[in-house]
């Protein structure tokens, strides 16, 4: 359905106002008027409702879920290797990845209010490219309706797996972005493991999105290779440590120090916030113009059966794990699934003004902050001008 005006919406919980939508973009937000405005275009009456941003989920896997199929126990070891190996023994009994399982996660993306996505797919020796092809096949299901980044990953390690780097540099003609994975705890070879990916990133032009699941000292020597080869490498704005635990964990000394150098290369950071882990230095992060932005991480997969895909949930757990009380944090948990992830896919602009995509949220609340607390029901999603979801039914 095309939207030509979104009447009588509270943006951000702001005074009520009509949104104008041309050519799948906001041309204009004007105070809500009664009148008739036939004139503007079709018309859907927002109710009054409040209106947030569609949410960017900056961290997910969309290509190894089990979402819709038959349940599956779980069974991994609580390592990253043993999660690993589970998931390599496994995934075929399951038909993973497949474009049925990929489609059923965008859409539930799309019933929580997510439009765009950056998703790491597995590029390895069993699988070879065959996921990017599934989920690329997912997201044109749903007509584009969810934006799709794909970050090319090698989630059984780099060096280790030969030929995985001849893979990596075979997607990255294709990928926005190629990732790698604690470069010292799975390869045990972190210069080898950086050599390989920035030099596909220098030749391919791509980004680096990095997972560093190593914890403490280990963890921070690591950030500082990336950091210094970022730099050296001119990459600074294109690389992003996802996950990071060890930040959290260091002394706030060492954290500062590290901060600088993150700030010099224009290093961005993808968290899901999982309970139990260190709470990051969030604060002097956005002073310091580092990027944070929040993602689901997989759902029901072969590594955890959690998850529904809702970045508000997400959001909520953020907040609550670095001790988020007053509203204007509250509202700042909710713009980092959003607006604030707008790097993550590439968009200059994501918001509720003028030259965005018109990517709306409407759900029933009081402010941002009863929002984020309650993870109310998506009454509308809106996405690049198009009608996508409506009272938690998705309408592709």
């Amino acid at each position: 359905m095309a939207v030509a005006i979104v009447t009588n919406v509270r943006p951000w919980g702001g005074p009520a106002a009509d949104v104008v939508v041309d050519g799948g973009r906001i041309r204009e937000v004007r105070p809500a008027s009664g009148a008739d405005a036939a004139a503007d275009g079709e018309r859907i009456d927002g109710g009054g409702l409040l209106a947030l941003p569609g949410f960017v989920n900056a961290h997910a896997h969309v290509d190894k879920s089990w979402w819709g199929l038959p349940w599956v126990p779980y069974g991994g070891e609580p390592t990253t290797q043993g999660r690993i190996a589970h998931e390599r023994e496994e995934r075929e009994r399951y038909g993973l990845p497949s474009v049925d399982a990929a489609t059923a996660v965008l859409r539930e993306f799309l019933r929580h209010g997510t439009t765009a996505t950056r998703t790491h797919v597995d590029v390895d020796l069993g699988v070879g490219l065959r996921g990017i092809e599934v989920v690329r096949e997912a997201a044109d299901r749903l007509g584009g309706a969810v934006d799709v980044e794909i970050v090319a990953f090698p989630q059984d390690g780099v060096v280790r797996r030969p030929g995985v780097l001849d893979l990596l540099d075979e997607a990255a003609a294709g990928a926005a972005s190629i990732g790698g994975i604690d470069p010292a705890g799975i390869d045990r070879d972190p210069v080898a493991q950086l050599d390989g990916l920035f030099g596909i990133a220098e030749r391919r032009g791509v980004g680096l999105d990095i997972h560093l699941h190593d914890h403490g000292e280990l963890g921070a020597f690591q950030f500082e290779l990336i950091a210094d080869r970022t730099v050296r490498a001119g990459l600074q704005g294109r690389v992003t440590i996802s996950h990071g635990f060890a930040l959290g964990e260091l002394p706030v000394p060492r954290q500062r120090e590290l901060l600088e150098r993150f700030e010099e290369a224009g290093i961005s950071w993808a968290t899901v916030a999982p309970p139990g882990t260190a709470p990051l230095p969030w604060r002097e992060m956005a002073a310091r113009g580092i990027g944070l932005g929040l993602g689901t991480d997989g759902i029901r997969d072969l590594w955890s059966p959690f998850g529904t895909g809702d970045m508000l949930g997400i959001a909520l757990g953020f907040a609550r794990l670095h001790g988020m009380r007053t509203d204007e944090d509250l509202t700042e948990a909710v713009a980092l699934a959003s607006t604030r992830g707008s790097r993550f896919v590439h968009r200059d602009l994501h918001d509720l003004v003028p030259g965005a995509p018109a990517d709306l949220v409407l759900v029933d609340a009081e402010n941002v902050p009863d929002a984020l607390v309650r993870c109310p029901e998506r009454k509308l999603v809106i996405a690049g001008g198009r009608v996508v979801a409506r009272d938690g039914d998705v309408l592709l």
